[in-house]
């Protein structure tokens, strides 16, 4: 029987001794307790100050992530060095919560010892960034550290006088401007919440039951492993936000199934990655970027939710059409094991798993807060799994789930510490609205350049930063200079979430592509430039936010209407054009009028333009798109699937 020591030990820990192993996994375990702990208490009571509620839980998943990463760390003198870290780390939490009422009656102003305790932060910060998310985070919180230690080197409108240690304490460390900000107070309040209910629901089964249910709706057609594949990475991303850790969920189940009915190893990977990222895009988790979002925009978790639905949902039906399209080009077979009757069964014997998901969107439809809805659901899920012994969750079983929401949303925790250091130092010197007002500039009022350089800008830092450090950075720099053009905030912020997480796909980083890639054996840069081709609408869909805001929910509902049938009728198109293929193959000629036309038919004026250019545009691209496809599925194509050789 395996022992509670073994149950709760941290992964990739085998190659420590076992006295080092044993104790680091129980301190984790500790820490990840008392964080679930102080999540769930402040969020269902919500009486602890923001300040100390922000340091505490940052203390506490900083001390945790030490542990973590010293445990894995291959060099001897980096174990040593992040174990030493560990209590200091701890210090700033429990110092501001004993300190807090002396700090606010000196006005936040730091004292000799604050400024012993800001060093160590910013040491822990670091290390915890490097060792967790690797140089570029760690290279920024130098640069924005530096410059406002010598801002007073730099001549012209961005220098400024400079800010020394105490300064930087009193803003970074003693106040909700810098470390403990807006971007912290998130991760506590929504992302660890909303991750801790995705960890439950996987532990009870329900990620099974989504592959399940994707398998018993598509795995009957022609090709449906990659439909299944698709359509389960998408809905398991709704409670997981993790492009890469999707692929690494679903893929070791999808990736081989597509395989064996015959897709290739570069495809199945890209199938995968493609999916995978569509859980970056669809509410309620979006690589928690909703939640900041919400917060940094003024506006409910639920409109957030509701404006990227559409957009979310496109993108995942361009994919299923691109899969299916796959599917026929290649002659592949089906899944005989799939079909409605393992839907029924699914539904029958483990539906009531769906429940949690269920109650948080009538909750959220009802008016709860997100936090409140995500405690309730939580109790409602362990109140559920005892109906199956296999979902059964014990103590100990909680114990896990709290530790892997610790360890799933620690990085993201980093990055945003580091993201709030950064804002916090752009507040402070007033280069935010500079940057913002040289994008302008550049532009020189033209939105449509000001939104290519954005989408450059905004491709670039995402390479480099995670999904959360990338978006808040973009939303202080960037996101000014759209709103200044008269962009709604929701169409502006959109604008850069989308293209700050499109790396996931994109070479060189396209760190879902290459996950995918080690699973399925492919070549990881094919797979990622096929991932690009499968998930073209997240490089497509930002700039229809700007003629389309339907698309978001916003306008009449004709115009959303209007919106959401236009773009589907182009986003459709385009996929046919990159797939080459409905009911035969596509010669080159027709791939570049079915492109052309579907272009059309998105023309990029407003969706409510009725000047006859537009209209002509758009009746021309529809009719055209119609006539091609007539054409395509008419001309012989049940001889050339019959003819065409399958694929081994």
């Amino acid at each position: 029987m395996t022992s509670i020591t073994d149950r709760i030990r941290l992964d990739r820990a085998a190659d420590r001794g076992e006295g080092e192993a044993a104790i680091v996994s129980l301190l984790f375990a500790v820490l990840a307790v008392a964080v679930t702990a102080l999540v769930i208490y402040g969020a269902y009571f919500g009486l602890i100050t923001a300040l100390i509620l922000r340091s505490l839980f940052y203390s506490l998943v900083s001390a945790g992530g030490l542990l973590l990463v010293g445990l894995n760390a291959r060099a001897g003198w980096t174990r040593m060095l992040c174990y030493a870290l560990v209590p200091v780390a701890l210090v700033p939490g429990f110092h501001l919560w004993q300190s807090y009422v002396d700090i606010i009656m000196r006005g936040a102003m730091a004292t000799p010892p604050d400024l012993w305790i800001f060093v160590g932060v910013m040491a822990v910060l670091l290390v915890l960034v490097r060792m967790a998310l690797g140089w570029a985070l760690v290279i920024l919180v130098g640069v924005a550290l530096a410059y406002a230690w010598f801002g007073y080197l730099i001549p012209g409108q961005y220098g400024h006088g400079g800010y020394d240690l105490r300064r930087l304490a009193s803003t970074l460390m003693l106040s909700t401007e810098g470390i403990y900000g807006l971007p912290m107070g998130v991760a506590v309040e929504y992302i660890f919440l909303f991750a801790l209910l995705g960890t439950l629901l996987m532990k009870i089964g329900t990620g099974e039951v989504f592959v399940d249910i994707a398998r018993g709706l598509t795995g009957r057609m022609q090709g449906g492993p990659g439909l299944s594949a698709a359509l389960s990475s998408a809905m398991l991303g709704t409670i997981n936000g993790s492009a890469v850790a999707n692929v690494v969920t679903t893929g070791t189940f999808t990736i081989p199934l597509m395989k064996r009915v015959g897709y290739s190893p570069t495809l199945a990977g890209a199938i995968e990655a493609a999916a995978s990222s569509a859980g970056q895009i669809l509410p309620p988790v979006m690589g928690a970027a909703a939640f900041l979002m919400a917060e940094i925009i003024g506006v409910p978790y639920s409109q957030i939710a509701l404006a990227a639905l559409v957009p979310g949902l496109l993108y995942v039906v361009a994919l299923m059409v691109a899969v299916r399209l796959e599917a026929g080009r290649l002659g592949l077979e089906r899944d005989t094991d799939a079909g409605l009757a393992l839907l029924r069964e699914t539904l029958v014997k483990r539906g009531y798993l769906l429940l949690p998901l269920a109650g948080l969107i009538v909750f959220l439809i009802m008016g709860y807060t997100p936090t409140r809805a995500a405690v309730i659901c939580i109790v409602l899920g362990l109140l559920i799994s005892p109906f199956n012994r296999l979902t059964r969750v014990g103590p100990v079983d909680l114990v896990v789930v709290c530790r892997d929401t610790l360890v799933a949303t620690m990085p993201i925790v980093a990055a945003v510490a580091a993201a709030g250091a950064v804002i916090g130092v752009l507040n402070l010197s007033g280069l935010g609205l500079m940057l913002s007002g040289l994008i302008v500039d550049l532009g020189g009022q033209n939105v449509w350049a000001i939104l290519v350089l954005t989408a450059l800008a905004s491709f670039v830092l995402g390479m480099g930063l995670p999904t959360s450090a990338a978006y808040l950075l973009l939303a202080v720099l960037v996101a000014p200079a759209l709103t200044r053009l008269g962009l709604p905030p929701i169409v502006a912020h959109m604008f850069i979430f989308y293209y700050g997480l499109v790396s996931a796909i994109t070479p060189p980083v396209a760190l879902a592509a290459y996950a995918a890639a080690s699973i399925s054996g492919g070549d990881a840069n094919k797979t990622a430039f096929e991932s690009v081709r499968l998930g073209f609408v997240k490089l497509l869909v930002p700039f229809l936010f700007v003629t389309m805001p339907g698309l978001l929910m916003i306008g009449s509902p004709p115009e959303i209407v209007l919106s959401g049938v236009l773009a589907t009728i182009g986003v459709v198109g385009l996929t046919i054009a990159f797939a080459g293929w409905l009911g035969r193959p596509l010669a080159a000629g027709e791939r570049l009028m079915m492109a052309a036309a579907a272009l059309l038919v998105i023309w990029p004026t407003a969706v409510t333009a009725a000047d006859p250019a537009t209209l002509l545009a758009r009746v021309i691209g529809c009719a055209a798109l119609g006539v091609l496809a007539w054409r395509a599925m008419t001309s012989g194509g049940a001889v050339a699937a019959v003819n065409r050789p399958r694929v081994s």
